[in-house]
């Protein structure tokens, strides 16, 4: 089946608005014989008739009603369409950006400040599990994911591994809760801990640091969720192993503290593309 002539449509759409033939020809700059064909056009493509004939008018039927209807909104559409690339000078192209749930907020923000405010992208962020986010890049569903345990990439896969941040990893606490001029060792021994999830690459080397330190962490708490190591350590839960951006404003204020910088942990932030023969442009702003 053809498709419509949006072309006949547009005739159709300015006869109907003006109710005469002749007024229709003369504003479309045509003749009338070849604007009653078009319209003829439409409705045998339409299978309905679309107008009645009372003396010198033309008249809607019910057919011409409802198509009268969907017309109107197609020729809106497209003004706005015009309109919106008159504005920006050109269309906003989609950033699909996915980020694994458990990352930090403040990364986040800052791997997309380049991106932020400009007329000529439109930022789509999805937040989910690895399990999720990497099928979905696979599939081009996504431009970029954002992880702090990137997926395996090699020379036969189609992944792009990219490290975009490195952050230092910190002892968080509220100022309370840290004695002062305490060593690591005796922090880690004496004072609770809200340490990372026991699968992620930031818990196996502060788990290797206190092998070395020979000293037994009081765990509070292993939590996946860094947010959520955020807030635990802002209710004076205990002591975050966390790297300093993800409380970045509660430093600035005063409110936690960062006792220690781990030595030798730090985590890495990844942004994890494909190969692809039409990458998108707006990648460059942020990778």
């Amino acid at each position: 089946m053809a498709d419509l002539n949006y072309h006949h449509l547009r005739y159709f759409h300015v006869v109907a608005h003006e109710g005469h033939l002749t007024r229709a020809a003369e504003k479309l700059n045509v003749s009338q014989s070849a604007l009653s064909s078009q319209i003829r056009q439409l409705e045998d493509r339409l299978g309905q008739k679309l107008f009645d004939r009372r003396g010198r008018s033309l008249i809607l039927t019910e057919a011409g009603r409802i198509a009268l209807d969907h017309a109107d909104s197609i020729f809106t559409t497209g003004r706005e369409l015009l309109n919106t690339l008159k504005q920006t000078g050109m269309a906003r192209r989609p950033l699909r950006v996915g980020a694994i749930s458990t990352l930090s907020r403040n990364f986040q923000l800052s791997f997309l400040k380049p991106a932020l405010g400009r007329k000529d992208v439109e930022i789509i962020l999805r937040s989910g599990s690895s399990a999720e986010l990497i099928p979905a890049l696979t599939a081009l569903q996504l431009d970029v994911v954002l992880t702090n345990q990137p997926p395996d990439a090699d020379a036969l896969s189609d992944f792009v591994v990219q490290a975009v941040d490195t952050q230092p990893v910190g002892l968080i606490c509220t100022p309370d809760l840290c004695p002062e001029h305490h060593s690591i060792q005796e922090l880690i021994s004496t004072v609770p801990l809200i340490l990372p999830a026991y699968s992620s690459v930031m818990r196996m080397h502060f788990d290797a640091l206190c092998d070395r330190l020979d000293v037994t962490p009081q765990i509070a708490a292993e939590v996946e969720d860094m947010a959520m190591m955020r807030l635990l350590a802002r209710e004076g839960a205990g002591l975050a192993v966390i790297p300093s951006i993800v409380v970045k404003d509660e430093i600035v204020s005063g409110r936690l503290i960062e006792a220690h910088v781990l030595p030798d942990i730090l985590e890495t932030f990844y942004a994890v593309t494909v190969r692809r023969k039409f990458p998108n442009p707006v990648l460059s702003l942020v990778c």
